[in-house]
């Protein structure tokens, strides 16, 4: 996978600001509106006021200047702009800094749906938006495939597993049809988040890592959503068949992605071995 170069990450960077900062109100950030308003979203005065940065300062991150950027500062501006945990994951990365509060609960997984989550156990079940990340899972789904809670949060999402992970393409017993599949509800997803950085952003990175997910995606297939069976090859209970829904649920208000239900499996005897195994490690581990 190649490294984009300094210049085209601050550019990247630069419009990702004015993207995010151009979508929201002075309403929803408790700032009057005024009279004379010609920008559309909040001012640059208005995010730095909000962020406790200095105008000027924050002026020439919107234009690409080289400057340095602080884990605390991109911190400021991610609640200033009230980014959800995706493109907050994406301010960081495109600013080279790690985030000092990784792991941050997405708006659109309620309490509820946590809960349901593990009451589902032990069958495997997880939360993914419509840009296939995944954004909430239970103990097994997180050993199903691979061992997802080990993966930088930008790498959990079906895409990039599918057409990188060694270890997901291991358990797919249905690749080659898989990943037509995923790279065609995906850009069926995406019609209607063309100009959304963090949708971009992923495609970009998927051609860069990925020549297969380039020949694939440069043949501008769409498949509609819809529920199947899916068999995994999971490596400590072997073969494991499970259903995926064929609708998600109702959209949040709100920047959050529409979350799809949760992705139920077939019980069986493999999933109570697996979730046996993920708990006896994490003892274990102390955890």
């Amino acid at each position: 996978m190649t490294t984009a170069a300094p210049g085209t990450r601050r550019h990247e960077l630069a419009a990702f600001l004015r993207s995010r900062r151009e979508r929201i109100t002075p309403e929803q950030v408790g700032l009057p509106r005024g009279r004379r308003r010609r920008t559309p979203g909040l001012r640059r005065e208005e995010v730095a006021q909000l962020s406790a940065v200095g105008v000027t300062w924050y002026t020439w991150l919107e234009q690409a200047r080289d400057i340095q950027v602080s884990p605390q500062v991109l911190d400021a501006l991610a609640d200033a702009l009230l980014l959800d945990p995706t493109e907050r994951s994406h301010l960081f990365a495109l600013a080279g800094q790690a985030d000092p509060h990784p792991g941050a609960a997405s708006p659109a997984v309620t309490p509820a749906l946590r809960a349901l989550l593990e009451q589902l156990e032990p069958v495997p079940a997880a939360v993914q938006n419509s840009r296939f990340d995944f954004l909430a899972h239970n103990r097994t789904f997180g050993r199903l495939f691979c061992d997802l809670d080990a993966l930088p949060r930008e790498d959990r999402n079906s895409l990039w597993l599918a057409f990188t992970n060694d270890d997901f393409r291991t358990a797919a017993t249905d690749l080659p049809d898989l990943l037509p599949l995923l790279a065609g509800k995906l850009r069926a997803s995406m019609a209607e988040h063309l100009a959304e950085p963090a949708w971009k952003a992923l495609v970009r990175r998927l051609e860069e890592a990925s020549p297969e997910f380039r020949e694939i995606w440069s043949r501008h297939d769409v498949v509609a959503p819809g529920g199947r069976t899916k068999v995994v090859r999971n490596a400590h209970v072997g073969l494991l068949r499970f259903a995926h829904p064929p609708r998600g649920l109702g959209p949040p208000p709100g920047p959050p992605r529409v979350p799809s239900a949760p992705l139920a499996a077939d019980p069986g005897a493999g999933a109570p071995r697996l979730l046996g195994i993920v708990a006896g490690e994490r003892a274990g581990a102390g955890l």
